[in-house]
């Protein structure tokens, strides 16, 4: 699914820990101080994941900073969020969060036509060799574009 908006917080250590097998785009309930801080690109992804709870979808440990300008309207920066999802889409994300070593993780946040959204995947864990042949592979793939780059400049 292609991400069309204006990129605010990427998750990159999402795609090197799990092998992201769907992704799905949801919203997210914010209160007014919270989107102004998103705005302002003040939103760290790491170690955020979320979980289906009374047949919703929660988004745990996403830290959005209080807005500075906010006095006492604002945020706790870690509380829960909840997304906002279609029915069919939970259910299906339920059924495959129950097999063994999948999870939901939040990918991107970005904000399209004034709404944030986030980008969630569903991922499965990545055992340590996984990693080192990731690595190995875009070690590879960079001596490769290298070469085709010396190659074209003609040294």
């Amino acid at each position: 699914m292609a991400t069309e908006g204006k990129l605010i917080a990427q998750n990159k250590k999402a795609r090197h820990d799990f092998h992201v097998e769907e992704t799905y785009e949801a919203g997210m309930v914010l209160t007014g101080t919270e989107i102004k801080s998103i705005r302002n690109r003040r939103v760290n992804l790491k170690d955020s994941f979320a979980r289906v709870a009374q047949g919703e979808m929660w988004l745990h440990n996403l830290h959005i900073s209080t807005y500075e300008q906010g006095n006492r309207y604002n945020h706790d920066p870690v509380r829960t969020r909840k997304l906002l999802l279609h029915k069919k889409q939970i259910n299906q994300l339920i059924g495959l969060t129950q097999q063994k070593g999948y999870t939901i993780v939040p990918l991107k946040i970005y904000i399209r036509n004034g709404v944030a959204k986030v980008l969630i995947g569903l991922g499965k864990g990545k055992k340590r060799h996984d990693k080192r042949e990731d690595l190995k592979r875009k070690d590879a793939n960079r001596e490769i574009q290298r070469a085709f780059k010396d190659a074209n400049l003609g040294r």
